[in-house]
């Protein structure tokens, strides 16, 4: 599915109350304003398996959503991997994306990981790997193309996916092999963050990034995302939303500025006009395309 050039943004009446938010990561005001859209997504045309495993802990769980008309080649696939702060989430949370990216006919996995702070870095890109791992196993059982597989990643996931790609301790024995990733407001340089919570209005602590990271100004330099970049270039869309906390804005285009002038990479970079860090994922099938018509266009150009 090729979205057309004009796309239907956010409804009015949403954006009016996600502007007067602005960047303020208030889930109940959002999952509210979007649940009506949501409680009459279209939801026909999707076989759905859930809760498959693919390792040996509790949340090594992912969700298959497949389109259901029968199709005369294997599907491309999407594995997602959704947000919750490092420290919650639920791959449940994001079956809009799931019916959607299926009905544009993509093979879509949704995969959780384990979360802090039982589990600290670099677990979630562990989690990552293991789940592309078991995906491009078992793509064929389901219909779907194990040499064209996309890892998508969101807020926690993003960093997630970051680190799994651009970082080759990451990287499964046999090779990445995946057509490329998408990066949806995520943290890259937990070490800026830190140093910079005064500028960034971070509580300190940081419920989110000390539970995952640590508290180590040391360590932290080694799990910034930015600092460690080795592995080849590969097809990227690094987004933001326009009215993200600033620090997902400073670290989208560091991340941006530091692959193309030090590393050979060409990836895409998207504002996501209207929308704060939570609204923007729960857009998904509900006839806002502010998020998902940019992304279906990146995956339909390569």
């Amino acid at each position: 599915m090729r979205p057309t050039a004009a796309f239907a943004g956010v409804p009015p009446n949403i954006e009016q109350r996600v502007r007067a938010l602005g960047p303020v990561l208030d889930m109940a005001e959002i999952r509210a304003l979007y649940e009506p859209l949501l409680a009459s997504q279209p939801r026909g045309g999707v076989n759905v398996h859930t809760d498959i495993a693919y390792g040996p802990d509790s949340r090594h769980r992912l969700d298959i959503y497949r389109p259901s008309k029968a199709s005369t080649k294997a599907l491309p696939v999407i594995v997602l991997f959704p947000g919750g702060g490092f420290v919650r989430g639920d791959k449940a949370e994001r079956s809009n994306a799931g019916l959607l990216f299926a009905h544009a006919g993509y093979l879509t996995v949704i995969a959780n990981y384990r979360l802090a702070p039982a589990n600290l870095w670099p677990a979630g890109a562990e989690d990552v790997s293991r789940a592309l791992q078991w995906t491009q196993t078992h793509a064929q059982e389901h219909s779907g193309d194990a040499q064209r597989v996309w890892l998508i990643g969101e807020s926690a996931g993003a960093a997630h996916v970051a680190a799994a790609t651009l970082l080759r301790r990451f990287h499964p024995a046999s090779g990445l092999h995946i057509a490329g990733a998408i990066l949806i407001s995520g943290v890259y340089n937990p070490e800026l963050e830190q140093k910079a919570r005064r500028q960034f209005q971070i509580a300190t602590p940081d419920p989110r990034n000390d539970a995952y990271f640590g508290k180590s100004a040391g360590a932290l330099k080694a799990m910034s995302v930015v600092n460690q970049i080795d592995a080849p270039p590969l097809p990227l869309l690094i987004t933001y939303a326009e009215l993200d906390p600033l620090q997902m804005q400073v670290q989208a285009g560091e991340l941006f500025a530091r692959l193309v002038v030090g590393h050979g990479f060409t990836p895409d970079l998207h504002i996501v006009r209207g929308h704060n860090h939570l609204s923007q994922v729960f857009s998904f099938n509900t006839g806002d395309e502010s998020l998902s018509a940019p992304v279906l266009k990146f995956l339909a150009s390569h």
